[in-house]
């Protein structure tokens, strides 16, 4: 079988030689396309792959049209949005991702934004401290649970809602589980996003939900950009002087979130998952899904079912 792994944002080269490792020894060749420019170059190298490894690349109804042969994409990380999964599944295209790869990664950067803005980004003038705070975390999946465990060192009082975690669940990890989205935003100093980008959930994070957050309040977006309603965001922060707004996906309203001094801060592009151990966990786990989605149908991963 042909492995393609197409990415425009290339893997580290230590994780393309664990990626090559896993699908030879399976008897399987791999095919590199890095760093392409344009979407023919995608549809050319498509047309004879039985498999593709790709990151955050969109894989559209013509590029799978293009793959003739393409029996599974496996996205390298754990949001899939990228990709046309319901198109996808017409083809008769299994399509995975590698949930919990990057968690740690996505993790530590909501601490490093954290800390960033509660020191008032480093300005010499004095902050606070997360010690004491009320976290909240909306959404307990892979990256929730780890954020958790970090925030325990730091001694904050955590707290968490999702709709589809057991509240059970969660109070054996050693977090408050409550009962609604509402309450986590009116009870938490800090509520951390990750939540998938579904159509329940784009917008969602609106002028109503922040304007909940006590005063002092810090709104921190690793998750996706389409969760946040970004000129009701934007409304609110001109309203509440006392909000900051953290994130490492930067908004399509950037600059005028930027007249926000010293409330707002986005990395240049998202960070969250750009980790050497992230990056290589996440190539080395999408190949050995392939090889077994080939080896005996596994699809443990499978999005789109």
């Amino acid at each position: 079988m042909k492995v393609l792994v197409a990415t425009e944002k290339p893997f580290a080269p230590v994780a393309i030689e664990g990626i090559r490792k896993e699908i030879e020894a399976a008897g399987h060749e791999l095919v590199l396309l890095e760093k392409y420019t344009e979407k023919a170059q995608l549809l050319d190298a498509v047309k004879d792959a039985d498999a593709m490894i790709v990151r955050s690349d969109k894989i559209t109804p013509d590029v799978l049209d293009a793959a003739a042969n393409l029996k599974i994409v496996v996205r390298a990380g754990a949001g899939y949005d990228s990709i046309d999964t319901a198109y996808a599944k017409e083809k008769n295209v299994v399509v995975e991702n590698t949930p919990g790869q990057n968690a740690n990664a996505v993790a530590e950067l909501v601490f490093g934004l954290l800390v960033f803005a509660v020191r008032n980004f480093y300005n010499g003038k004095a902050g606070t401290e997360l010690k004491g705070k009320r976290l909240g975390l909306l959404a307990f999946g892979n990256v929730g649970r780890n954020v958790a465990r970090i925030a325990k060192g730091f001694g904050m009082d955590i707290y968490a809602y999702d709709a589809y975690c057991p509240a059970s669940v969660i109070e054996e990890a050693g977090v408050h589980a409550v009962a609604s989205q509402d309450e986590l935003f009116q009870g938490c100093d800090v509520v951390s996003l990750h939540i998938p980008a579904t159509p329940e959930t784009k917008q969602s994070i609106n002028y109503a939900v922040v304007n909940q957050l006590p005063k002092g309040g810090i709104l921190v977006n690793t998750a996706r950009k389409e969760v946040i309603n970004e000129p009701e965001l934007l409304k609110l922060m001109e309203e509440r002087a006392d909000l900051k707004f953290v994130t490492d996906i930067k908004p399509d309203a950037d600059a005028d979130f930027a007249k926000f001094e010293g409330r707002y801060f986005s990395t240049p592009k998202k960070m969250g998952a750009q980790t050497a151990e992230a990056n290589i966990n996440a190539g080395i786990a999408a190949a050995k899904q392939i090889n077994a989605y080939f080896a005996d149908g596994c699809t443990k991963f499978q999005v789109n079912k």
